[in-house]
């Protein structure tokens, strides 16, 4: 197994010319979006259509009658053909299994896994020696360690947990191509079957840890609906190929967003200190709006469908093409989110979109809005946070994914 995987997290992204084109469109793409949303709202790229406005945005999200998602058929390959409610319509299936991980994943745990992951950060940046890498020493670290310990899925012992959720993350979301697929086809089983030896050892050596296996398997013994092996099997590493791998991406842009603005680095430093965690998680999030998680969710059309009847602006989606929910340009759309380009860390939340919105808004937006800026936090409570020098103060992206953010501080 350990030969046949690749010992990095990140796959190697393009070099060159292609880099430099990506980087560039990335660039360019708050402009295109700005145009698009003054000149023609719902433009059309050969089958793909692309939603920019606000309300058309959280209309494709909210009408699943006509816009389905398009993850089931890489789900079925990562699940061995199981089910998993991110693949799934607004069906009976779909509410029974969202309600059975409901039980489990409790918002009581929310005050908890912050004080968690803020202790892990801290714990990280007090041994780093007045300078850290964000991305992948602290964000990616604390994520997979605190979602692993909650979840009740420890690290493989004959694998890298970091890798394996990663590649999932990048086959079901990003890439497909023959050599992503060959890794999945090795990693997806080699998952499965971790997760399968877990519940076994687990249930015939029950414990007092009480994270969400526990729970499952409590359940699973008193005869409750919806926690077969397979079942919970299939939700814990649905959790593990949707989770962790995103607080790397996002959190490490949103701490670049907060080194381009020096006034608002001193705001969410001064939120820090004070333990105002209110307000350093509205830094962290208005942060994030200017540099999402991804331009878009993608949406199948499922029949025709008018979007934004009644306006200027409506255009029928036929049956069959492709549209392109662009939160990132929803989140700047000045009709509902006042001021969009000024930098406003007390926004009211209708004004983001980050986690979705309707039927598949993200499972765990609320363990993300309670743990992503702790793991900020101890960073910023250093003095004089500051870029690195040179290039490595500067955050680089392999293609979809940060890669690598230097900062430097003043150690305690």
């Amino acid at each position: 197994m350990s030969d046949t995987l690749t010992p990095t997290v990140l796959r190697p992204g393009p070099r060159g010319f292609k880099a430099v084109l990506m980087r560039w469109a990335m660039a360019a793409m708050p402009l295109a979006f700005r145009l698009l949303r003054r000149l023609r709202p719902i433009p059309r790229f050969g089958k793909t259509y692309v939603a920019t406005l606000y309300d058309d945005v959280r209309e494709v999200f909210a009408t699943d009658t006509a816009f389905g998602v398009p993850y089931a058929p890489k789900l079925e390959v990562i699940m061995g053909g199981e089910p998993f409610f991110l693949g799934m319509a607004d069906t009976p299936p779909y509410h029974a299994d969202v309600a059975a991980m409901r039980r489990v994943v409790l918002a009581d745990d929310l005050p908890r896994l912050g004080a968690r992951v803020e202790a892990m950060a801290e714990a990280i940046v007090a041994a780093a020696p007045g300078q850290i890498e964000v991305v992948d020493a602290l964000v990616r670290k604390v994520t997979f360690d605190f979602l692993g310990e909650y979840l009740g899925v420890p690290a493989p012992p004959q694998g890298d947990l970091r890798i394996w959720g990663t590649r999932l993350f990048e086959y079901q979301f990003v890439a497909s191509d023959a050599a992503l697929v060959a890794e999945v086809k090795v990693i997806a089983p080699a998952l499965r079957d971790h997760i399968q030896h877990q519940i076994e050892a687990r249930r015939a050596m029950p414990d007092s840890r009480d994270d969400v296996l526990a729970r499952c398997l409590k359940l699973q013994a008193q005869g409750e609906p919806g926690y077969s092996d397979a079942q919970i099997r299939t939700a814990l590493m649905g959790f593990i190929v949707g989770g962790p791998p995103q607080p790397p991406m996002v959190v490490p842009q949103a701490m670049e967003q907060l080194l381009r603005r020096p006034k608002t680095l001193a705001g969410a430093q001064a939120a820090a200190r004070a333990d105002d965690d209110a307000l350093l998680a509205g830094y962290v999030i208005e942060a994030m709006r200017f540099d999402p998680l991804a331009p878009g969710l993608p949406r199948m059309v499922l029949k025709d469908w008018t979007l934004a009847a009644g306006t200027r602006h409506a255009r029928l989606i036929p049956a069959g093409s492709t549209i392109l929910a662009a939160f990132a340009s929803a989140m700047r759309d000045g009709r509902r989110v006042p001021n969009p380009e000024m930098f406003d860390p007390r926004r009211l939340p209708h004004e983001y979109i980050h986690f979705g919105h309707g039927l598949h808004q993200c499972f765990g937006e609320h363990i993300n809005r309670a743990t992503l800026h702790m793991m900020l936090k101890p960073l910023l409570r250093r003095a004089n946070v500051r870029r690195a020098a040179g290039s490595a103060g500067h955050l680089t992206k392999q293609g979809a994914f940060a890669e690598r953010l230097m900062v430097a501080f003043d150690p305690a």
